[in-house]
């Protein structure tokens, strides 16, 4: 399966994520870039997920709909032609990281898809209902943040 390559100019893969794109620094979704989408693909679609959170993997960030030909988005930006799903915290668009004081850091999965049909999902999906609905994917790309209060 082919692979999207996803980076950040914020943050590197598996390092710490800054205070200004947590939940209480100034909540603002970090800058992507990425290439590698299949020519055939339909859209993509972006998720933001902590798999360390107390309660189970909470959902950070969904956006379905982006154009397949985009290469990125700049911070505090939705992606081109994307749609922001309501997240974890009830709210739509990005909530960032916001884990409980005194844990150890908790990982931040930035992952893309690029999907050969449009996604349907609820306006509020779990991370399991993504992560099925993504299921049949042409090909994908995941960077890893870490955050710690």
């Amino acid at each position: 399966m082919a692979g999207i390559e996803l980076s950040s100019s914020a943050f590197n893969d598996h390092s710490l994520i800054a205070r200004r794109y947590a939940y209480e620094g100034d909540n603002v979704s970090p800058p992507l870039a990425w290439s590698g989408a299949p020519d055939d693909a339909a859209e993509l679609v972006l998720l933001c997920e902590d798999p360390d959170a107390p309660s189970g993997t909470f959902t950070h960030w969904v956006v379905v709909g982006i154009d397949p030909r985009s290469d990125g988005v700049a911070a505090g930006q939705c992606p081109p032609d994307g749609t922001e799903l309501v997240n974890g915290y009830g709210e739509r668009g990005w909530g960032g990281p916001h884990p409980p004081p005194g844990d150890d850091a908790h990982r931040y999965f930035f992952r893309l898809y690029a999907l050969a049909k449009p996604c349907v999902l609820p306006d509020a999906p779990s991370a399991d209902a993504v992560h099925q609905a993504v299921e049949q994917h042409l090909a994908s790309g995941t960077l890893v943040g870490l955050y710690q209060r």
